[in-house]
């Protein structure tokens, strides 16, 4: 079955190159971005790694633990971190889950037989910390991700857990948010005392809160 935007994240308990992971004991009261990749030892993805790791202090300012994941065997991830490391610059600094049997991989759905019917598509998985499914994204083999839309992202997410606020398009850390539209003006004057920008009733613009 398809796991959906709000759903609880699946549990599973696996091998990795940081020892067994129980995913969702390891999380605990922490956001997680759990994300495949199709294959050790290809470019793209030796990319993808090595910008991963080099936002390791993004990742932590925000209360988030990465773990990686592909179905090539734990050998092939530990030797593929020396190259990683060699060609980015940075070692390998997250969990890497080798999936050879599918186990996570058909549990999160991320092999789509049209594509490739052997090899994980580039699948994230953005999941609170309330163990819920935030944030859904898949990519094809042949597109690199952009991991800073995925740190902004994030902080949209968590603003706007916080916050009675959206986020407009582009936006960015800083920039003005939206009043829901399922705040009345009465209870967005007790929330917003200095007022907002409006544009129309159902676009209020505010200063990002917090």
């Amino acid at each position: 079955m398809a796991i959906r935007l709000g759903d609880s994240a699946p549990d599973f308990s696996i091998e990795t190159t940081e020892g067994t992971v129980d995913f969702l004991d390891w999380k605990k009261g922490s956001w997680a971005v759990l994300f495949s990749h199709p294959k050790d030892y290809t470019p793209v993805c030796t990319t993808e790694l090595g910008t991963v790791a080099k936002l390791k202090d993004e990742w932590a300012k925000r209360n988030v633990k990465v773990i990686g994941l592909s179905v090539d065997p734990i050998e092939d991830h530990r030797g593929w971190a020396g190259d990683i490391e060699e060609t980015q610059g940075v070692p390998l600094n997250f969990p890497l889950i080798a999936d050879p049997d599918h186990k996570v991989s058909d549990l999160y759905d991320m092999i789509h037989p049209n594509a490739n019917d052997t090899l994980t598509v580039r699948s994230v998985f953005i999941i609170g910390d309330d163990d819920k499914v935030k944030l859904i994204l898949t990519y094809p083999a042949s597109t690199g991700r952009n991991f800073d839309e995925i740190l902004r992202v994030i902080d949209s997410l968590q603003l706007t857990a916080n916050h009675k606020v959206a986020t407009p398009a582009n936006w960015t850390e800083g920039g003005e948010v939206i009043i829901s539209p399922a705040i009345p003006n009465d209870e967005a004057k007790s929330i917003y005392p200095d007022g907002w920008r409006e544009e129309k009733p159902y676009l209020r613009y505010v200063p990002q809160p917090g």
